[in-house]
């Protein structure tokens, strides 16, 4: 069903992450055009998410649905919020 309000996406991250840096980088300009927020959670400050994601990170995901890790893929992203529309 489409909706004007954009979806949240979390990219799951740490501190001193250049993986991490380079993702939250790549989205921030396709945020406007393909119509999302980004939510950024440290996982060093919770345990169960340290345990879940350790060195994957980053991990980029829509509520439990994990999109991409370590590097942004920008067509399985735009694929992916496509059929929000």
């Amino acid at each position: 069903m489409p909706t004007d309000v954009p979806l949240t996406l979390t990219i799951y991250s740490r501190t001193c992450c250049h993986l991490c840096e380079e993702m939250i980088a790549a989205l921030r300009p396709l945020q406007g055009r393909l119509h999302f927020l980004l939510q950024v959670v440290d996982i060093d400050s919770n345990a169960a998410l340290e345990r879940l994601y350790g060195a994957k990170v980053p991990v980029l995901a829509h509520g439990d649905r994990e999109l991409c890790h370590y590097r942004l893929e920008p067509a399985i992203l735009t694929a992916y919020l496509a059929d929000f529309r």
